[in-house]
C-alpha cells in the first residue's frame, strides 16, 4: 500500500521509484492521471537519458489534453507498492509531471477519502495483469 497526497487543486500524487538500466533507483512523485487511459506511465523526454531504458517504438501519435502529441515508447522498470514492474513507458516533450496512467486501476485499489485526507493505492493480490 502506498499513501499519496492531494495537490493544491485536488490532484492525486504518489511516490514511486524508477529503476534505471544500471539498477539505480530514483524516487519520484507521480500524478495519477485518470485521463491517461492508454498507458501505464508517462515521463518527460529530458528524463530518459539518466534511465537508459530501451526504446520499443518511436513517434507514436496519441490524443492528449493538449491535442495530438508524439511519444516514444520505452521499456521501463518501476517500483509501486514495494513491487517491481516492467512496463511500456510513454516518453514525450513538455510533460510537467510524471504521470501514472489509469491502466493501473485495473489491478490496483484506489481509496480516496478527500475530506479525511486519505489517499491510498494498493496492488491487489493475484490480480495484476498488464495485458
Amino acid at each position: 500500500m502506498i499513501v499519496g497526497r492531494f495537490g493544491e487543486t485536488g490532484e492525486l500524487f504518489f511516490d514511486i521509484e524508477l529503476i534505471a538500466a544500471n539498477d539505480d533507483c530514483f524516487a519520484v512523485e507521480a500524478l495519477l492521471d485518470t485521463g491517461f487511459t492508454t498507458g501505464w506511465l508517462a515521463i518527460n523526454s529530458q528524463d530518459i537519458d539518466a534511465l537508459e531504458w530501451s526504446l520499443i517504438s518511436s513517434e507514436i501519435e496519441m490524443k492528449t489534453a493538449r491535442g495530438e502529441e508524439l511519444f516514444d515508447i520505452y521499456e521501463g522498470k518501476v517500483i509501486i507498492d514495494r513491487q517491481e514492474f516492467t512496463i511500456p513507458v510513454h516518453v514525450g516533450e513538455g510533460l510537467p509531471d510524471i504521470l501514472i496512467g489509469s491502466q493501473w486501476l485495473d489491478s490496483m485499489e484506489l481509496i480516496v477519502k478527500k475530506r479525511k485526507g486519505i489517499l491510498i493505492l494498493e496492488v491487489l493480490e493475484n490480480e495484476f495483469n498488464m495485458i
